[in-house]
């Protein structure tokens, strides 16, 4: 494997999705797009505990006193979470979407605009596009931008078969997207020691978990006001070493 395959299977998803929507149209019931969706939240469960168990490395417990890894993942999220409220991330991606929507397609007028802006922001604007990418560029694995894939391609016949072919183009921006975030992996890779990667995908673990939660429609967390926490889980795992 090579870095950026996740990205690359992402793209064909999406494309792969757009073009069976457009041509079976709306012929997938609510029903079966709701098993879809179940099962799909289920399997992020998985990804989630598989993601988690990174707190029981060796390399991460090693390096820090007995019982530190457990509190560097609460720091890391209370705070993270604390910082993400203040700063509303999860309210201004949604008005982001909203901004982008009524910029590029005023009147709702247009399918083939609707349809690349709202699967664009659909596929780009989630915490699973950036825990993935950068999973991805860092290679502790494609699973999460695999499962995303998965999403994606179900979301994508839905979408294709009501608003065209727009959705199939939005793969672009979402590829530059995602492109970006594992550039972004790729140099935290190189400066990052492993105890502090096993704290970010733990903690990364945590939000898949949250994000498989919703999916299922058990509990609706704000799950992008807790991306700061992948930023503070590697500082955190430092000064639990430090002490």
């Amino acid at each position: 494997m090579f870095i950026g395959l996740g990205t690359i299977i992402n793209i064909v998803a999406i494309v792969a999705g757009a073009s069976i929507g457009v041509l079976l149209g709306n012929m997938m019931s609510e029903k079966t797009r709701n098993l879809v969706t179940d099962l799909l939240g289920a399997i992020t469960l998985v990804a989630a505990a598989g993601a988690i168990k990174a707190l029981w490395d060796q390399d991460f417990v090693n390096a820090l006193p007995q019982g530190s890894p457990l509190l560097v993942l609460l720091a890391s999220l209370l705070l993270g979470g604390l910082i993400g409220s203040l700063l509303r991330i999860e309210d201004r991606l949604e008005s982001l979407g909203i901004k982008l929507k009524s910029r590029f397609d005023k009147g709702g007028a247009s399918p083939f605009v609707e349809g690349f802006v709202s699967a664009s922001l659909l596929f780009a604007v989630g915490p699973l596009a950036i825990l993935g990418s950068i999973s991805d560029g860092m290679s502790t694995g494609i699973e999460q931008l695999t499962l995303k894939s998965m999403l994606d391609f179900f979301a994508s016949i839905a979408f294709a078969a009501a608003l065209g072919w727009g959705v199939a183009l939005s793969a672009l921006p979402v590829g530059v997207y995602q492109f970006g975030w594992t550039a972004i992996g790729f140099a935290l890779g190189a400066i990052l020691d492993s105890y502090q990667v096993s704290a970010m995908t733990a903690t990364g673990g945590v939000l898949l978990l949250a994000i498989g939660l919703k999916l299922l429609k058990i509990k609706v967390i704000a799950i992008g006001n807790l991306l700061p926490a992948l930023a503070l889980a590697p500082l955190f795992a430092l000064l639990g070493r430090a002490f």
